[in-house]
């Protein structure tokens, strides 16, 4: 198992979050293949259905057997339950929504990076008082690279990852690097719901390679 050191430094590196869920177990599972064949070391597969926990088993497995390197996280996790059914299936990190702190410390305990979501300035203070290593800024489309910039001067150091609105767009994704993010998560813009229903994972491949390009020039830029 990566240490969190470790884990957040994948990341980091990667310079973007790829996330998705999929109720069919086996399109979760060519999406990751596909996502890895781009270049992927770090994924969060998202709690967000009946499928989610039995999917990510089979996900696991497949990490085990063919992917190795790869970290399989898993996000949207709100409650202790959710948490702890996750890390017994062998998570390599948690992300929530929300900052609950009965969920930091479990994941903490493990030994796991915990990154939740945060809103407001109060949140990511209580956020880094439980153990947060990296905070999500979530909903990112809301607040804005302006808000990153101003948090930024509060909480020096701060690790950021906003997620929820990032676009497949070069100004977009440079925008909120040059306010100061360590990462940018990619949900529906990269993983789309048509490559999702066409399983065009030719299309999911050359997109993952350009959205990495982006973060890389992005970066280039700062």
């Amino acid at each position: 198992m990566k240490t969190k050191d470790e884990t957040i430094g994948i990341i980091i590196s990667q310079g973007m979050l790829p996330l998705f869920f999929h109720h069919s177990a086996e399109v979760s599972v060519d999406v990751i293949r596909t996502l890895y064949k781009a270049g992927i070391r770090a994924i969060e597969y998202t709690n967000r259905g009946e499928a989610a926990l039995e999917n990510f088993k089979v996900l696991k497995k497949l990490q085990q057997d063919e992917l190795t390197d790869l970290l399989l996280g898993i996000g949207t996790i709100k409650t202790t339950r959710e948490a702890t059914e996750y890390i017994d299936t062998g998570a390599d990190f948690i992300i929530s929504p929300i900052v609950n702190p009965d969920v930091a410390a479990i994941a903490i305990n493990k030994g796991l990076i915990w990154i939740p979501g945060c809103m407001t300035p109060t949140e990511i203070h209580r956020a880094l008082n439980y153990g947060a290593s990296l905070v999500k800024l979530f909903p990112a489309n809301i607040l804005g690279p302006a808000f990153v910039l101003a948090v930024k001067e509060i909480f020096p150091g701060l690790l950021i990852m906003p997620t929820g609105g990032v676009e497949m767009d070069q100004q977009n994704i440079t925008s909120w690097f040059n306010a100061g993010v360590s990462a940018v998560g990619m949900g529906s813009k990269l993983i789309t719901k048509a490559i999702l229903e066409s399983k065009d994972y030719g299309q999911l491949y050359i997109d993952t390679l350009q959205a990495l390009q982006y973060v890389q020039a992005a970066r280039y830029r700062v």
